[in-house]
């Protein structure tokens, strides 16, 4: 036996029920969701076993959907042409595991498409039953348990601050859905409101919806903006995303924005970094990104009482307003290429140069430079040098400063003792005190007789050497 449902999630009717199963961070959703199914793996003596009959029946199934859904009509007849000549040949003869059919139909099927929104897995059979609308109390309790899990994940939103510098920071781990992640969403733009620059950190972001974007990229423009559109193959029409006039609180239209970037930037975060670099109005720093431009939708098969399997597959394709095209393939080229480690310090250091270049008023300037200095050792650490022990150590009034297993210590008055980090010209940091650091002042032959303490404000304080 072999029934289908698809899940379809129209831009007209969007229900409530189905919004609370939708988002899949790693897929790009538009007309139709994606439904995250059980999140454990099937134990191994759990294992669905499969003959070469329900093999037979899978290739069917899933071909059936590819060829009258796949965005590319040639693409699906080849890779059609593909896994039954595997079948034939008998290459999957000894497989008798669905997890491990389905992982290697996804091998296949990506070899000839190269499209990694594309792919099968292995559904638990209670999973199935909650997509059913027989089976109303499981179908509540799947929901709910979906709806908990993303509130749990903060719908993605992972962490927001603000740097050194007055830069605005969100490590942003999917785009979830606007009808219910919107609130989130507005409360974190309108936390990043008064920052002088703006990072989106995507680089642990997978995808996932559309609208998010556009509720998102509203915020950095004044205007509405046609920002990407989608064609779908089965319905031969174009749908059009556009950033809207109005936000719930401040637009930031002047902040510069920073996005980074890794390798595993995916779908719908490679859309937001994609659209704002088309648009000019974002800098992406880091990796170029993993190459998924097509929105998909999720068909859910029954084979037999046992067998059961999900298929995500792509039905659309991107279209940008600007390049007419997409990143399906080759990912998103990053303005200021390196590795996503070093994204966030490379970032900021950029927004702190240009902020600096703008900064009207001294005391701004010199904190700016400050948290600049600071960024510049984290990213070339200076070297302590070999006679350090003898040339620093001692007391300075209240201050003193020792030297324990190869490293400077800064103490006062008996308080919390911090680990001086070098960052050139006998200058250094505290470890876990951003806002002071110690200056040593050379005498002409050398020796250290005074210690100077900076603060981030400019003002400073001088203590003589009273004792070595």
């Amino acid at each position: 036996m072999n029934l289908q449902i698809k899940t379809n999630d129209t831009p007209v009717a969007l229900t409530i029920k189905m919004m609370a199963i939708m988002t899949v961070v790693t897929l790009l959703t538009l007309t139709s969701t994606s439904i995250s199914i059980s999140a454990q793996s099937m134990g191994a003596d759990e294992t669905v076993r499969i003959t070469k009959d329900n093999q037979s029946d899978i290739i069917d199934s899933l071909t059936e959907a590819l060829n009258t859904v796949y965005v590319f009509p040639e693409v699906a007849k080849d890779m059609e042409k593909q896994i039954r000549k595997n079948f034939k040949k008998g290459k999957y003869k000894k497989i008798t595991s669905l997890e491990e059919f389905t992982q290697v139909l996804t091998e296949d099927l990506q070899g000839v498409s190269h499209d990694l929104h594309l792919g099968l897995r292995d559904m638990p059979p209670e999973d199935y039953s909650a997509m059913l609308e027989e089976n109303p109390e499981e179908q509540e309790n799947f929901q709910r348990k979906q709806m908990e899990s993303l509130r749990r994940s903060n719908y993605g939103f992972k962490k927001l601050e603000i740097l050194p510098g007055n830069i605005g920071y969100l490590d942003l781990r999917g785009f979830m859905h606007a009808s219910f992640a919107g609130p989130t969403a507005v409360a974190a733009m309108n936390f990043l409101s008064n920052s002088d620059a703006i990072i989106f950190d995507l680089r642990n972001n997978g995808g996932g919806s559309p609208r998010m974007i556009q509720l998102l990229t509203s915020y950095l423009l004044e205007d509405p903006t046609h920002i990407n559109s989608f064609y779908v193959r089965k319905t031969d029409s174009i749908m059009q995303f556009w950033t809207s006039a109005s936000v719930q609180g401040p637009k930031m239209v002047e902040t510069p924005v920073y996005v980074l970037t890794s390798r595993g930037t995916f779908s719908a975060a490679e859309e937001f970094t994609y659209n704002l670099k088309n648009l000019k109005r974002a800098t992406i720093v880091g990796e170029t990104t993993g190459g998924g431009a097509h929105p998909v939708e999720s068909h859910f098969f029954r084979i037999t009482d046992k067998v059961f399997f999900q298929m995500r597959l792509p039905f659309g394709r991107a279209i940008n307003p600007i390049s007419g095209t997409n990143w399906e393939g080759t990912g998103v080229e990053p303005d200021i290429k390196v590795p996503a480690d070093e994204a966030l310090d490379v970032a900021m250091l950029d927004a702190l140069g240009a902020i600096a270049k703008g900064a009207q008023d001294e005391e701004h300037k010199a904190s700016l430079q400050w948290a600049i200095k600071g960024l510049q050792v984290k990213t070339q650490p200076v070297t302590l040098e070999e006679m350090a022990e003898s040339l620093y150590t001692g007391a300075f009034g209240p201050r003193v400063i020792t030297f324990e297993n190869g490293s400077l210590y800064y103490q006062r008055d008996g308080r919390t003792k911090y680990k001086l980090t070098p960052m050139g010209d006998d200058l250094f940091g505290l470890e876990g005190l951003d806002y002071f650091r110690i200056q040593f002042v050379r005498e002409l032959d050398g020796t250290v007789n005074k210690l100077v303490g900076t603060y981030d404000n400019g003002r400073k304080d001088m203590n003589m050497r009273t004792q070595s």
